[in-house]
C-alpha cells in the first residue's frame, strides 16, 4: 500500500506540474524538457504497472464478493427450502422430522448470515479499491497528455531552434558579402582607372603644352626672319 501510496503521490506531482513555470525558470528549457519527458515516461510505466495490479487486485475482489452474495443467497434459499421442509412435517405430526429441517435451517441462516458480514465488511475496501484506481487511471490519463505536451514542446523548441541557426547562417552569409562586396571591389578599381585616366589627361596637357611652346617658338624664328628680311630690303633700296 505505501508504494502505491508512493506512485500515486508521484502521479499527483507530475499532473498537476505547471511546465510553462518549470520552463521560465530553466536555464536550459530544452534539456530541461528532456528531462521532464525521461521522468514521465520511467513513471507511466510505472504507473500503469501500479494501475494494472490494482486492477487485478481489485477483480479478484470483486470476484470474491460476487460469490459471497452468491453464497449468501443459496443459504438464504437452503434455510428457506429446510423451514418449508420442517412446516410441511410438522403438518403431518411429524414433530422430530420438522425439528431436524428447522435446526438444519438454524444452520443454512446461520451461514447467510456469515456471508452477510463478509460482504458488509468487503464493501468498504471493494469501494476504496475502484477510488484508488480511479485516481491511478486519471493520474495516468493527465501525465498522458502532459508528456504529450512536453513532446509538442520540444519539437517547437528543436523547430525555433533551427530556424535560429539558419537565420544566423544566413546573417553571417550576408556579413561576409558586405565584407567582400563586389560593389566596392568595383569601386576601388573605378578609382583606378579614374587616377590613370587623371593621369593620362596630365600627359596629354602637358604634351600639348610643350608642342605650344615649341610653335611659339616657331612663330618668334618666323618674326625674326621678317625683320631681317625687311631690313636687307631697306638696305637694298639705299
Amino acid at each position: 500500500m505505501a508504494e502505491k501510496q508512493t506512485i500515486m503521490g508521484r502521479i499527483a506531482q507530475l499532473a498537476k506540474a505547471n511546465i510553462n513555470a518549470l520552463l521560465d525558470k530553466a536555464e536550459d528549457p530544452q534539456k530541461m524538457i528532456d528531462q521532464l519527458v525521461r521522468d514521465y515516461t520511467n513513471s507511466i510505466v510505472e504507473a500503469e504497472n501500479a494501475i494494472a495490479q490494482t486492477l487485478g487486485n481489485l477483480r479478484m475482489a470483486e470476484k470474491d464478493y460476487e460469490e459471497d452474495v452468491k453464497a449468501a443467497a443459496d443459504w438464504g434459499q437452503k434455510a428457506a427450502a429446510a423451514s418449508a421442509k420442517a412446516d410441511a412435517m410438522r403438518a403431518t405430526g411429524d414433530e422430530a422430522g420438522a425439528n431436524k429441517w428447522d435446526n438444519l435451517a438454524k444452520v443454512a441462516i446461520g451461514k447467510q448470515i456469515q456471508f452477510e458480514n463478509e460482504i458488509k465488511a468487503e464493501e468498504p475496501s471493494l469501494k476504496a479499491q475502484r477510488e484508488v484506481a480511479e485516481r491511478l487511471k486519471q493520474g495516468l490519463a493527465q501525465m498522458k497528455d502532459k508528456l504529450a505536451e512536453l513532446k509538442s514542446r520540444r519539437d517547437q523548441l528543436i523547430a525555433r531552434e533551427k530556424t535560429a541557426k539558419a537565420q544566423a547562417q544566413v546573417t553571417e552569409a550576408l556579413g561576409a558579402i558586405n565584407i567582400l562586396d563586389p560593389t566596392s571591389e568595383l569601386g576601388r578599381f573605378e578609382d583606378r582607372v579614374r587616377r590613370q585616366e587623371a593621369l593620362a589627361q596630365g600627359k596629354a596637357e602637358l604634351a600639348a603644352s610643350s608642342l605650344d611652346a615649341q610653335f611659339a617658338e616657331l612663330e618668334t624664328d618666323s618674326s625674326q626672319l621678317e625683320i631681317e628680311a625687311r631690313l636687307a630690303a631697306l638696305k637694298n633700296k639705299q
